[in-house]
C-alpha cells in the first residue's frame, strides 16, 4: 500500500504544480488589476474551462493533502497507520466537498 501512496501522491504533485502557479498568477493579475469579487464572478461564472480547472485542482488537493498529512500522523504521533489512514480519509472527503461546493459557486452551477 505504501509504494502506491507514494506513487499517488507524486503524481498529484505533478499535476497541481502548473496549477498552482496558474491560480498565483491568477491572483497577481486580480490584484494587480484591481478587480472586484463582483468582476471576478462575473468572468468565471458559467465558464466550463475554469470549471474544469478547479475541479481537477480539488480533486488533486484533496487526495494528495491527506497523503502527506497521514504520513506526518503516523511519523510524529502514536496512532496507528489504520487510524492515521482513517482520520486522514476523513479529512480528505471534507476538503473535497468544500473544494467542490466552492467550484459549483464561484462557477454559477446553482444559480
Amino acid at each position: 500500500m505504501e509504494p502506491r501512496l507514494f506513487a499517488l501522491q507524486r503524481l498529484t504533485a505533478m499535476i497541481m504544480a502548473p496549477f498552482v502557479l496558474i491560480h498565483l498568477a491568477l491572483i497577481l493579475y486580480a490584484v494587480r488589476g484591481g478587480l472586484t469579487a463582483a468582476e471576478i464572478l462575473s468572468r468565471t461564472q458559467g465558464s466550463w474551462g475554469w470549471i474544469a480547472f478547479y475541479t481537477l485542482f480539488v480533486i488533486c488537493v484533496g487526495i494528495h493533502v491527506p497523503i502527506g498529512l497521514r504520513n506526518i500522523l503516523i511519523e510524529w504521533t502514536r496512532l496507528g497507520r489504520a487510524a492515521a489512514s482513517v482520520v486522514c480519509l476523513a479529512f480528505g472527503l471534507v476538503l473535497l466537498i468544500m473544494g467542490l461546493r466552492a467550484v459549483v459557486a464561484v462557477g454559477g452551477l446553482w444559480s
